[in-house]
């Protein structure tokens, strides 16, 4: 596997297992991730939140970890990344309200560089107007806003993963598995 550049953009209250899994993972086979927050700096920390599917009519959250940046936002050149990886957790809703995000993320579509989302991420691609045409999986409280932005939802089990273009997303964390080798292939390509 080549090695990549890829931007993860986070913040507080991310989900904690969609952010350190892939940031992990992703080193693991030898790319560089750079994971950023607005307003933070390299070394900043982020709050997570722990997600769990326990029989309730939605997710518990739990205190997660504190996840360390290491990068620093207002120094991003996102024309220096060739790729990027969107978390979800509670940290998109807030996220998509920042124009410069929007911007970030909106350059992965025009240069048709691979984007990795899960679970709640989808509100930043809504946001961002770049779901149009396409197909996007995500939590199932995200299919209005995956629609109301003319994107195809995939309702699919919690454990797969759908890739459209350049783009992989999945309803949550117990998808990494499929997530992952998917967003894996569209590096290689």
């Amino acid at each position: 596997m080549s090695n990549k550049k890829i931007l993860m953009i986070t913040g507080d209250f991310t989900e904690d297992y969609e952010t350190m899994v892939p940031f992990q993972a992703l080193m693991s086979v030898g790319h560089t991730v750079h994971a950023v927050c607005p307003d933070k700096k390299s070394g900043d920390t982020v709050a997570t939140a722990i997600h769990d599917f326990e029989g309730d009519q939605t997710y518990t959250e739990k205190p997660g970890h504190r996840f360390a940046l290491n990068a620093t936002f207002a120094d991003i050149k996102v024309e220096d990344y060739d790729a990027l990886v969107i978390p979800g957790g509670r940290a998109p809703e807030y996220l998509r309200l920042n124009k410069m995000v929007i911007t970030m993320v909106k350059h992965f579509f025009d240069t048709n560089k691979p984007v990795a989302a899960v679970c709640h991420g989808a509100q930043l691609l809504a946001a961002a107007g770049v779901l149009e045409g396409r197909k996007c999986s995500a939590y199932p409280a995200c299919q209005p806003e995956v629609e109301l932005a003319k994107g195809e939802f995939m309702d699919i089990p919690v454990d797969q993963a759908v890739t459209d273009g350049n783009l992989v997303t999945a309803p949550a964390w117990p998808a990494h598995p499929a997530w992952l080798a998917q967003f894996y292939v569209l590096l290689e390509n």
